[in-house]
């Protein structure tokens, strides 16, 4: 029979409530750490962790864990998770595509808004595996769309598979927008979808900067599938409600941090 309690006198799901309220101050749990608090052995913490982890109560990774991410796939769904942040965020990145650049922009919800504020007077080339962003540009006077092909996925709403990479390879981009699903500073960029993962690491390949429009509640969390470290990073867009010390590490990186947003109430 599994005991149910351990030497330091918690009970198993009273020592789990511990690690979560830990991850959540801190936005990371160590099992070094753990082990010392709550005076077990490493082993019981990294049971935890792992148990933790197919419970979908938090990202196991090697040392610790890390917050989840909370996206929800469904693109419709995604359209309402706050709408106002996204738009403040595109409307200032969409100022760095200068005329004549060729520019990717990824799949995205804030991506879409991004092909929304793109200035009139513009002249540049889009291309994109996202029929939404090209939907978005289809009367913009000066941009021209380029739409990559392959199998477009429904959740996501964006092509990605061998085709898609295939045409992201053969072009050499001033700059990319790239869909930023979850972000960490040890872990870089990653996400929920291996495939998508392909795409967006063959953007970032393929360009010269790279732009990552990231609201608050995408910051400090992981996810299965890894795009790129963090140095691959240009710039990053987020809101002013974020703290200097979370931020510290994106800046310490290289990362240009552009915080010119009010934070919008959860």
């Amino acid at each position: 029979m599994q005991n149910n309690a351990d030497t330091s006198g918690l009970m198993v799901a009273e020592r789990r409530q511990h690690i979560l309220a830990v991850l959540e101050r801190d936005g990371k749990v160590v099992a070094a750490e753990l082990s010392r608090a709550f005076g077990v052995s490493e082993d019981t913490i990294r049971r935890d962790l792992r148990e933790m982890a197919n419970e979908g109560l938090l990202q196991r990774v090697h040392g610790g864990g890390l917050p989840v991410s909370r996206v929800n796939p469904s693109f419709p769904a995604r359209e309402r998770q706050r709408p106002k942040a996204k738009e403040e965020l595109a409307r200032a990145a969409a100022t760095l595509i200068k005329r004549g650049q060729v520019v990717f922009i990824d799949s995205g919800t804030t991506n879409v808004a991004v092909a929304r504020h793109l200035p009139r007077d513009l002249e540049a080339t889009v291309v994109t595996n996202s029929p939404p962003v090209a939907i978005a540009l289809s009367e913009h006077p000066r941009v021209e769309v380029v739409l990559l092909g392959g199998r477009v996925r429904k959740d996501p709403l964006a092509a990605a598979d061998g085709v898609t990479i295939a045409g992201v390879r053969q072009i050499r981009a001033d700059l990319c927008y790239l869909g930023v699903c979850t972000l960490d500073p040890t872990f870089g960029v990653t996400t929920l979808d291996l495939d998508e993962s392909y795409v967006k690491r063959a953007m970032v390949e393929a360009s010269a900067e790279v732009v990552a429009l990231v609201t608050a509640d995408k910051l400090g969390t992981v996810s299965p599938y890894v795009v790129a470290p963090l140095s691959e990073l240009t710039w990053l867009f987020t809101e002013r409600g974020v703290s200097q010390e979370a931020l510290a590490p994106y800046r310490a990186a290289g990362v240009t941090v552009t915080q010119d947003l009010e934070a919008e109430p959860a």
